[in-house]
């Protein structure tokens, strides 16, 4: 992993200097595939986070907050033209870390790029606008942004988290600190170094590695946070809100999901089959979004288990550089929970296993994909969140069904529709309590453009597209009489 490097993933970036963490400490970092040991990120602490704090505040007062937008959309493009340029080594970086094939590694590369485009392309975009209102005043209102805003990102995706996250914070002229997961840091600090190179001033962006209850917790109640985005389960984005609710401050949550994929028995089955098992497996199924729950209308559910089992019996999993359909799971841990979810099976009709390589490292954290069918809508495994290359099929007999099921966890994250009557398609759309909604498709390739986030226990905020734009400022409302 080493000679992938070209800055030194133990220490911390702070100010637009490397230096050693304040504890000296390190932590280990493993590769997924092979549960060997291969480097080490510093051990962050909330003195750490202080010093973080203070350099942003301090590029907020000099260079980075003297830019004008369109002098900050010009660095965050010239950092997408540099990302472009290391995308190979980011997806190489990625994929060792996270555990994730390397196609799959690329495309987060590639995603992450097109975030920094996008941005910095909308930078100095952003409108006010002037409201009608009593004679002799003129009212308008102005976008400004918070200040110092934290960044706690997870370990599945942390280039493309980082992207939207970062992306849209740095755009609206906010100075981020960025604590990454402890399972998966490299990719992160590989970003912060390109970003340095680009010319991003001095403090804009500070990244602290270290353990969620030492630097996460540190970040999230430190009283000169503006603004946290946080990714990740609802168990600590619960903390991570009240955390950030002492110091009355606003937080975007991006939590679990329990997605479901509607399929109609007029569907384009031809068309809806890729879309059904890939957006479950992707990433060995650790994505908030997977559709991990398949509703089938009952006249065609045979048909769509048959043919979706085909599918799953011909996936294999193995190391992220052999490039196959699935990876490891990130740690030895979420690979035991993933175990102890599929064990719930019981008497459940497993469809279809796909296969763990046979020259697979012993030591990586592999689980073979499970297609499970005929599951109850309450039953566990179509309740709670897997995390893993597993996918329940579940059958429906009409319109409201379907969206009762749907509608039955306590997330609601994303949905697919899957139906050829344009009339249903608007319907479900209405019905369906999901922050995003996709209609004879699923996920739209990625989308940088497309407001993301959840309801209920998926969490509340939106990010990607302009919307996340907003979320990273204040508005001000500015009454002037002048009679």
């Amino acid at each position: 992993m080493r000679e992938m490097l070209w800055f030194d993933s133990a220490k911390v970036l702070i100010g637009g200097e490397w230096v050693a963490p304040a504890s000296g400490d390190t932590l280990p970092v493993e590769d997924p595939s092979t549960g060997s040991e291969i480097g080490a990120i510093a051990r962050g602490t909330s003195a750490d986070m202080d010093a973080a704090v203070a350099a942003a505040e301090a590029a907020l007062a000099g260079d980075w907050g003297r830019m004008t937008a369109a002098e900050r959309g010009r660095v965050l493009s010239r950092i997408g033209r540099m990302v472009l340029e290391r995308a190979d080594d980011l997806a190489r970086i990625e994929a060792t870390d996270v555990g994730k094939p390397l196609k799959q590694a690329r495309a987060d590369a590639l995603a992450l790029a097109r975030y920094m485009e996008f941005y910095g392309g909308a930078a100095d975009k952003v409108m006010g606008e002037t409201i009608p209102y009593l004679d002799g005043y003129t009212v308008y209102t102005l976008r400004e942004p918070h200040g110092v805003t934290g960044h706690i990102v997870p370990w599945n995706y942390p280039m493309q988290i980082i992207g939207r996250s970062v992306g849209a914070a740095l755009a609206m002229g906010n100075a981020c600190v960025l604590k990454p997961a402890e399972e998966a840091s490299l990719s992160a600090l590989a970003f912060a170094a390109i970003a340095t190179e680009a010319g991003l001033p001095p403090g804009a962006l500070n990244v602290v590695p270290g353990l969620g209850e030492e630097a996460g917790a540190a970040l999230s109640g430190h009283p000169g946070v503006r603004h946290l985005s946080f990714t990740g389960s609802v168990a600590v984005g619960s903390l991570v809100q009240v955390a950030a609710a002492r110091n009355i401050v606003p937080v975007t949550l991006e939590l679990g999901g329990k997605s479901p994929q509607v399929v109609f028995a007029d569907a384009d089955l031809d068309a809806a089959l890729p879309f059904l098992v890939n957006a479950g497996i992707q990433n060995a199924g650790q994505t908030c979004s997977a559709a991990s729950r398949i509703l089938v209308e009952r006249s065609r559910y045979d048909q769509v288990v048959d043919h979706m089992a085909a599918r799953y019996q011909a996936l294999k999993a193995g190391p992220a550089m052999a490039d196959l359909d699935v990876g490891p799971l990130i740690s030895a841990r979420q690979k035991a929970v993933v175990e102890s979810y599929l064990a719930l099976a019981g008497d459940l009709r497993v469809a279809a296993r796909g296969e763990v390589i046979a020259d697979a490292p012993a030591g990586g954290h592999y689980v073979a994909p499970a297609l499970l069918a005929d599951v109850g809508a309450s039953h566990r495994l179509a309740q709670e969140e897997i995390f893993g290359p597993a996918q329940v099929v579940i059958p429906f007999d009409d319109e409201d069904e379907a969206v009762a099921i749907a509608n039955g966890t306590d997330y609601g994250l994303v949905a697919g529709i899957w139906t050829e009557n344009g009339a249903r398609q608007m319907r479900m759309v209405k019905r369906i309590r999901a922050g995003q909604v996709f209609i004879n498709n699923y996920g739209a390739g990625g989308g940088v453009e497309l407001p993301f986030g959840g309801v209920g226990k998926s969490g509340h905020g939106r990010e990607k597209g302009f919307e996340a734009l907003y979320g990273f400022s204040v508005l001000k409302t500015v009454a002037a009489r002048h009679g």
